[in-house]
């Protein structure tokens, strides 16, 4: 009889297919559900993007094998660098310090297997995105926790991590602007980090596909505009969230050579690439859709304030993140997370993601996310105010 791999024992199942298993199997009984538990953009691709795409995939010369480049096509390289260093100040060399990819997610699972060996101990946030930690147990290592409470602003106090695990660490998971909390980092952490990394020879792995969305006077900040960073750390990226473009399966890693180098040796051996005509309208998305992502912004920022206000008007208090399109939100009176999850669901038909999935310091939180229309989302928050109001 056939066995699968022991190495998958650890890894439980992938969280938003279980909830998007939940709410088709509520839906195909007849309920009405309303999800606000998967950040999946629902506006659509801007124009510009989808007329490239259709432009390149009518020319046979796309529909060979993508760019013998390894590190993906040289015209969309250069032209993400040009947006970093125009949009964040970051200066990206495209020839040694960028690598395209199928989507953020996966450069997350070649970072692991490019720079950590079996054994290894790899520092993660807690709560974070439940994809880190699968990455690295794949490679064999072992992921560390490391808090962030709401009292440190979800930032991961450094100081506070022990000096022997710090001197043992060889990579660091983090996420800013964070999913699932929203918070954002400041110039001074990323400093701090940027340093204590440096002390102790840790590879980064900061994913930023949220770098757009931020709001209150926020600014997007790349981690590779912080003096000293391309010495430790690798940024992902993503075409995703800012141009939604998320089934187009398109991002970015950028930063320390070696890291970089190794990255697409993996990749290299794992997939044959980005389709080209997907690359290329990449390179228009980046040329001609920034006004885009403004307005993606305004959306978002209406749909926050719609949620905040409702929930406040409720007694649930909701002062709502800088960052991303999700709020974090505590359970009503310090409720179990997986069980106000389901007393929504059933009460109201509005699925959430409970805040225990994202590690043992999400717990008593929920995770809500802006993705949505606007006239569902006002169906929800109608349902909010009458179940809870």
């Amino acid at each position: 009889m056939l066995r699968k791999a022991t190495r998958l024992e650890k890894i439980p199942p992938y969280l938003f297919m279980e909830l998007r298993n939940k709410i088709n199997k509520a839906k195909a009984a007849g309920v009405d559900v309303i999800s606000l538990a998967i950040g999946d953009p629902v506006e659509p691709t801007p124009g510009p993007i989808i007329e490239e795409l259709c432009r390149a995939a009518h020319d046979p010369a796309n529909h060979r094998y993508p760019t013998d480049e390894e590190k993906g096509m040289a015209a969309l390289r250069r032209e993400v660098c040009r947006w970093y260093a125009g949009r964040y100040a970051a200066q990206v060399n495209p020839e040694t310090e960028c690598l395209i990819l199928i989507g953020s997610k996966e450069g997350g699972h070649h970072f692991a297997l490019a720079m950590v060996n079996p054994g290894d101990t790899v520092l993660v946030t807690d709560p974070g995105y439940p994809g880190y930690r699968p990455s690295i147990w794949l490679a064999g290592a072992e992921p560390y926790p490391v808090p962030m409470t709401a009292e440190n602003g979800f930032l991961p106090d450094l100081r506070k991590i022990p000096a022997d695990v710090a001197r043992k660490a060889k990579a660091f998971y983090l996420n800013y602007p964070n999913n699932p909390t929203g918070a954002v980092a400041t110039p001074e952490f990323l400093a701090q980090l940027v340093a204590f990394a440096r002390e102790h020879s840790i590879a980064i792995c900061y994913d930023n596909p949220y770098i757009d969305i931020v709001f209150d006077g926020a600014r997007p900040l790349s981690i590779l505009s912080i003096a000293g960073a391309k010495d430790v750390a690798v940024e992902l990226n993503s075409f995703s969230k800012p141009f939604n473009m998320c089934g187009w399966r398109l991002g970015m890693a950028m930063g320390n050579p070696t890291a970089i180098a190794a990255m697409a040796q993996v990749k290299s051996n794992t997939d044959s690439g980005v389709f080209n005509a997907v690359q290329y309208a990449g390179i228009a998305a980046l040329k001609l859709c920034a006004p885009e992502v403004e307005e993606m912004l305004r959306v978002y920022g209406r749909r926050r304030r719609l949620v905040a206000d409702t929930l406040n008007s409720i007694g649930w208090k909701c002062a709502p993140p800088k960052g991303t399109f999700y709020l974090w939100l505590p359970t009503p009176d310090g409720r179990n997370s997986a069980d106000f999850a389901a007393q929504l669901f059933e009460r109201a038909h509005i699925v959430v993601a409970p805040g225990s999935a994202y590690g043992k310091f999400g717990e008593g939180y929920i995770r809500l996310s802006l993705t949505i229309t606007d006239d569902r989302l006002e169906q929800a928050m109608d349902r909010l105010r009458k179940t809870f109001g």
